[in-house]
């Protein structure tokens, strides 16, 4: 038989899931709060977008400072220091115990995420900022293919549409070589870091975690990212020297705390608390405005983070592949959102031929 602390948690844990989903039935019929959750998603991906020009002057800078350092090493020590860090802001607005199944997801995304920030940040050294932003909607491409796996089944003929345009903007992004059959380092590492960020969401979308809380789960991830990367930092860095070149200058101080703050604690909090006022559907179509963002970005703060830095950040420029694959996968996020499909088409012209 429970004890009467446990009885009266559990009491508590069902009392706030009683709580959330009235607050969601509540946002699904009262525009204002869609509006707001809009706006919360939009800031999300902002806040995201920034965070690519950000990695990348903090790995050059971290370059100036020791030349011959470890890619890997900037890599690990830098998202291990930002979830690590993380981890500690949330902790100070309290402190919930995880049950067994919020231990179990945010374990498992903790882990793929850690993966996929690790590869993604690394491959910011050999790729722009806008191409990998682009290059991570890769997980677009590879979620529907899962779900045609494990279903036995082909997926519908608007998904199939749509991941081929999804593909092709890829590919041109990518700057693959069709003679040599390559790619880059940085555009395959981010690409790899895509099929991380794939099977996060599919932990995160599993049935069996619906319960969980989501702040929880969030402590949680962050915890198990920078236990996970702390090994790696420490492996590949030269001299116990290095670690402490993150706190060696107040730009690279400025910029850990802006990956630290504003793009991982209130960004996944901002998360954390909009997406579920919004369906799936339109959660998709606002999260394909991150690259968006870290495009324009990217137009003007590699300049200004090169005179703070003194580092060599040349601003992007909207290149012809940049804005064809861009284009093409913002198209067909947006596409494989919509409620549409062939036969709906189909029907809607034979309407409009009887009516002439």
């Amino acid at each position: 038989m429970p004890s009467s602390g446990s009885a009266a948690s559990w009491a508590c844990f069902a009392r706030n899931r009683r709580v959330r989903r009235s607050v969601n039935e509540a946002a699904s019929s009262n525009p204002a709060l869609r509006v707001r959750a809009l706006f919360g998603l939009v800031g999300t991906c902002a806040l995201w977008g920034v965070s690519f020009p950000v990695m990348k002057a903090l790995g050059l800078h971290l370059s100036v400072q020791a030349p011959g350092v470890s890619t890997w090493f900037v890599a690990a020590t830098t998202v291990a220091l930002r979830f690590g860090l993380g981890a500690m802001l949330l902790a100070l607005f309290g402190y919930c115990r995880p049950t067994k199944d919020e231990l179990e997801q945010g374990f498992f995304i903790g882990v793929f995420s850690a993966a996929g920030m690790l590869l993604q940040m690394d491959a910011l050294n050999f790729s722009s900022a806008s191409t990998s932003a682009f290059l991570t909607q890769g997980y677009i491409v590879i979620l529907p293919l899962v779900a045609a796996i494990t279903l036995r089944a082909w997926p519908p003929a608007k998904t199939i549409v749509c991941v081929g345009l999804s593909t092709f903007g890829l590919s041109l992004l990518s700057g693959f070589d069709w003679v040599s059959l390559r790619l880059g380092r940085g555009e395959a590492e981010t690409l790899l870091a895509a099929c991380c960020f794939a099977v996060q969401i599919l932990f995160l979308d599993h049935e069996g975690y619906r319960s969980n809380r989501s702040r929880v789960v969030t402590q949680v991830m962050f915890v198990c990212v920078a236990l996970v990367l702390a090994p790696i930092a420490l492996y590949t860095m030269r001299t116990p020297g290095e670690v402490l070149l993150l706190f060696s200058s107040p730009m690279a101080l400025g910029l850990l705390f802006v990956l630290c703050v504003p793009c991982t604690v209130l960004a996944f909090s901002w998360m954390n608390r909009f997406q579920p006022e919004l369906s799936a559907s339109e959660a998709g179509i606002v999260y394909g405005a991150e690259p968006l963002f870290a495009s324009l970005l990217s137009l003007f703060l590699p300049g200004i983070f090169s005179s703070l830095a003194n580092i060599n950040y040349e601003n992007e420029a909207l290149g012809r592949e940049l804005l064809m694959g861009g284009g093409l996968v913002i198209s067909a996020n947006v596409l494989l959102q919509l409620p549409w499909s062939f036969g709906i088409l189909s029907r809607a012209a034979r309407v409009g031929s009887r009516e002439e």
